[in-house]
């Protein structure tokens, strides 16, 4: 069993000192995508035991001599695989094994999972002396015993930081106060199913998973506990650590889909395919390939991700669903032919009743955009829309990896959500509804309750490199539906 002081930070530390020695090991990125795949063997080895115990005739799809017990407990006798002999087994017969599992319709979720965790899975390390003692530090963690598997949410939140600074990687971290409070305001129950489209590691569907844990009171409660999320992730190294924490969760079929949400017509989903509550995070910016865009109606095509997604969304929640979704400025202020058939589409088939202002840096240092909760419902069409602005919290300039936002900063907003009230500070608003007829005589724009001017920021070079271009980007899109305004004045006085 871990001691306590191998807790978290420590854990993670030990790890991370063994692999910067190893010449094969070229950065945080693949530190942590050898570190996710070496953790997801022992936590489903781990799970194994469990399964074994529970079930009468358990049949592993792990093919024999790969199981975790097999090569990589340390028995003490000098017979464990080090060196060249640990190395040659890693590459040329545990990952191609894993990756050459057959998978039929008939193989349950906890048997798919393995062959998807390892489609994309590599090995760095070239030192097998150095993978050996990585292996053993994490073969010290038993995850079928509580107090071990407790420390694996230490150990996760140390990925997750790492992932945050990991260039491109952090785009699948959202901070874990983000997701928390968005789970909180939707109430999810055990008998409805959750989910999260763009899933990243999963912080969205654990959030979840920690709010129904408490309703599990029966045998029943726990079957629909263990069928209550669902997420898809495209790629591999976010999809392998989201499955590693929903078996950590108690959830023995992780229904989780290593794949592109957006591969498929949206109009082809059936009710089968709806959920009652859908929580995202979906990438910013991103681009898809043009074929991507086929698969929504014209009015809906978008060269920006978040809105793909928000589009898709539309069709994959049930009636009476309720979702919420974190998104940039761009689309609040946006005005293009398809933000603006989105935000149609929100107020009069939908009820899009809070957006929360979020304080900036939350998502620092991976980007400095500025972001926005959209709470909306099937319930009906919109009335009225609140807007609140969520000030940065006293004391706080901004938020950084060793000042991170805290599910406390959203007390002001938990203060207010259940009796709302018009704020005004001075010039501006803090907290306002405003009709759909306001909303629609403001030419659709979401920018309200917005943070007064500050004064301008000294900012590393590349920093405010990166801040000009989003900048640039936003007054692009401002540009461009004061044009789009313009041209239809002009157009009726013709």
């Amino acid at each position: 069993m871990v001691k306590a002081k191998m807790a978290n930070t420590q854990f993670v530390k030990k790890i991370q000192d063994i692999m910067r020695n190893d010449p094969g090991i070229n950065g945080d990125a693949q530190r942590i995508e050898q570190l996710s795949w070496i953790l997801f063997l022992k936590v489903y080895d781990d799970r194994e035991v469990v399964w074994n115990l529970e079930r009468d005739n358990y049949i592993s799809i792990i093919p024999t001599g790969l199981h975790w017990r097999e090569w990589a407990r340390d028995e003490k006798d000098g017979q464990n695989l080090t060196g060249d002999e640990l190395l040659n087994f890693v590459n040329n017969e545990l990952l191609p094994g894993l990756k050459r599992i057959v998978i039929t319709p008939e193989t349950p979720i906890s048997h798919a999972i393995v062959k998807d965790a390892f489609i994309d899975a590599n090995n760095y390390m070239k030192n097998g002396i150095l993978l050996r003692q990585v292996v053993n530090v994490v073969d010290q963690i038993d995850f079928t015993d509580p107090k071990d598997r407790h420390f694996f949410n230490d150990i996760y939140e140390g990925i997750l930081k790492g992932l945050q600074s990991a260039g491109n990687s952090g785009e699948f971290y959202t901070p874990r106060a983000l997701t928390d409070f968005i789970a909180e305001r939707l109430q999810p129950k055990l008998s409805e199913k959750t989910a999260d489209l763009a899933c990243g590691t999963g912080g969205f569907l654990t959030s979840t998973l920690n709010i129904l844990s408490q309703q599990v009171k029966t045998v029943n409660d726990r079957k629909k506990y263990n069928q209550a999320v669902f997420g898809i992730e495209k790629k591999g190294q976010p999809y392998i650590l989201a499955v590693t924490n929903l078996l950590l969760h108690d959830v023995d079929n992780p229904d989780i889909i290593h794949g592109n949400s957006l591969e498929k017509q949206v109009t082809e989903y059936s009710e089968n395919e709806k959920f009652d509550v859908i929580m995202m995070n979906p990438p910013f910016g991103g681009s898809e390939l043009p074929i991507i865009k086929q698969n929504f109606p014209t009015d809906l095509q978008s060269s920006e991700t978040a809105d793909l997604f928000l589009a898709l969304i539309m069709y994959r929640l049930k009636e009476n669903g309720r979702v919420g979704i974190i998104l940039p400025d761009g689309f609040l202020f946006g005005n293009d032919g398809s933000k603006l058939n989105i935000k149609k589409r929100l107020l009069h088939e939908f009820n899009l009743h809070t957006i929360i202002r979020l304080p900036g840096s939350i998502f620092s240092p991976y980007t400095s955009i500025a972001t926005n909760i959209l709470f909306f419902d099937q319930t009906k069409t919109t009335k009225e829309t609140w807007f609140y602005r969520l000030d940065m919290p006293d004391g706080y300039k901004h938020f950084s990896k060793t000042r991170p936002m805290k599910l406390a900063h959203f007390d002001p907003v938990r203060k207010w959500w259940n009796d709302r009230q018009e704020i005004k500070e001075g010039d501006n608003f803090k907290a306002k509804a405003y009709t759909v007829k306001e909303l629609e005589d403001n030419n659709y724009n979401f920018d309200l309750c917005g943070f007064p001017t500050e004064n301008e920021e000294i900012l590393p070079p590349f920093e405010l490199m990166e801040r000009y271009i989003e900048e640039r980007a936003e007054l692009n899109d401002q540009i461009d539906t004061t044009l789009d305004a313009l041209k239809k004045l002009l157009e009726g006085d013709n």
